[in-house]
């Protein structure tokens, strides 16, 4: 969530395009905001690079509906592309965030009065921090960001295309039932990972997995499990290396654990202007069994046993390489912590 940034963005402009370098990764050095398309039907855009044209396209696109579950909603642009949508006979469909209603209420009312079903999301869960989007069933977007365009230019986030047909047909399922304010078990497809129901289980087991590294985006630090699991990775030899938002030492006691146990750390804080927004865990990178989560679930409790949350583990070599070359450049500049 963002509650207290002060962003800069002629510091954040020198934070993600100014320098490069490589540490201890190997393979390409891919410059932040790269697209990485596949042939296996994930295609990544890294922020604030990349921009969000690719979410506008995406929704310029659709012939017959659209899905959209967002926690929160603050760009005029996506809702006017929304509401054209909607008026051009496309069916489109708004989940926001209830207990961002104060910040999503304009969002809904306006996408309601331009012909968009829209609907808050249901209390069964503390916080609908997802943020997807599905495009005639066809393709979906999974991703870290929120669209609010008052963060774009200062915040690292990604986004994964994901045309998985198994994948998608799982997310209009779990839409269709939140949207109906209806139980479901999420299905998780070829590779889905949602919260609260699979979360936790599924991020130890590729934590716990690691022989080689983990790579870790992280806004929060702030669940034991996850901390206790990446710690003994690294005290087992894995090189765990964790790119973080710190602001004011909130995660400094899970650091300082972390640390103590041989991983490596480089933060930012909101008052640099360069936002930690994204939630990545690259394991085992260069290696044959290397995988990668990006999605929206932080690591807290919050937001693995109690939000409605996705994201995906997948082993696409181009998302891979990309993600790497990014966070060996956001590792560098970062400051280090002891």
């Amino acid at each position: 969530m963002f509650l207290s940034r002060l962003p800069n963005p002629v510091l954040a402009a020198t934070a993600v395009f100014g320098m490069t370098a490589s540490v201890g990764l190997t393979g390409v050095v891919a410059a932040p905001g790269t697209a990485s398309a596949a042939a296996s039907g994930y295609t990544l855009h890294t922020e604030p690079g990349a921009g969000v044209t690719w979410v506008y396209n995406l929704i310029k696109s659709a012939k017959s509906s659209i899905d959209l579950t967002m926690y929160e909603l603050q760009d005029t642009t996506a809702e006017k592309d929304l509401g054209s949508a909607a008026s051009a006979g496309v069916d489109v469909r708004v989940i926001l965030d209830h207990r961002e209603e104060s910040g999503n209420s304009a969002a809904f009312s306006y996408l309601k009065s331009h012909g968009v079903h829209v609907a808050w999301s249901s209390s069964k869960y503390y916080y609908t921090h997802e943020k997807s989007m599905v495009v005639d069933d066809s393709t979906a977007a999974i991703m870290t960001l929120n669209l609010q365009s008052q963060y774009y230019s200062t915040s690292r986030d990604f986004g994964v295309v994901d045309t998985n047909p198994s994948d998608v047909a799982a997310i209009v399922k779990v839409f269709n039932a939140d949207y109906a304010n209806k139980s479901i078990t999420p299905g998780d497809g070829a590779d889905l990972v949602w919260s609260p129901t699979g979360s936790q289980t599924q991020l130890l087991a590729l934590i716990n997995g690691a022989t080689k590294s983990l790579r870790v985006y992280s806004e929060e630090m702030d669940d034991t499990t996850i901390t206790n699991a990446l710690a003994a990775a690294a005290r087992r030899g894995v090189s765990v290396q964790i790119v973080g938002e710190n602001e004011n030492g909130e995660y400094d006691s899970a650091y300082d654990t972390l640390v103590s146990a041989g991983a490596r750390i480089s933060y930012y804080s909101s008052s640099t202007g360069f936002y930690i927004h994204g939630k990545v865990v690259e394991a085992d990178y260069g290696t044959a069994s290397a995988k990668i989560f990006i999605g929206s679930e932080n690591f807290s409790n919050t937001s693995l046993t109690e939000n409605r949350e996705l994201g995906l583990i997948i082993s696409d070599p181009a998302v891979l390489s990309s993600v790497a070359g990014t966070f060996a450049t956001d590792f560098a500049n970062g400051t280090p912590f002891h």
